[in-house]
């Protein structure tokens, strides 16, 4: 991890098409990033939309972006607009041979204090994504 940003890899025992459809198809994405699925509206091109809400102990957090780049199977840049301002995220898939799959999901850092619980969140995010990919 640099101070700019975390980074978390995943390989996945899928194949890289099996791996961006459940990334980018609202049933799959509710189900892994953990929003109500009513809420969930992915418009998956440059430019498009998305929005989920997701159950906190604090109660409902809609959450919406932005998608600003998106190379299908390979990599999607959006945004996650928050109170507190945006953030810009990086998901690039890469095919390793034999059915298998790496996820380097990027974000920016928060401030130092906040590091390891921003590393643990982008940890259980892509854990849950791996059990329902596991599912499919």
């Amino acid at each position: 991890m640099s101070s700019a940003e975390i980074t978390i890899t995943r390989d996945l025992d899928a194949p890289r098409e099996t791996v961006w459809r459940v990334w980018t198809e609202p049933e799959y994405f509710a189900r892994w990033f953990g929003a109500a699925p009513q809420s969930v509206a992915l418009d998956v091109r440059p430019g498009g939309a998305w929005r989920a809400t997701v159950a906190t102990p604090g109660g409902e957090m809609p959450l919406r972006g932005v998608y600003r780049e998106v190379v299908g199977g390979e990599r999607l840049v959006w945004t996650l607009d928050l109170p507190q301002g945006s953030m810009e995220l990086t998901a690039a898939f890469a095919d390793l041979g034999g059915g298998r799959t790496r996820v380097v999901l990027r974000q920016p850092a928060p401030p130092r204090e906040q590091c390891a619980q921003a590393e643990e969140g982008a940890a259980r995010l892509l854990d849950g994504f791996a059990e329902v990919l596991a599912s499919v």
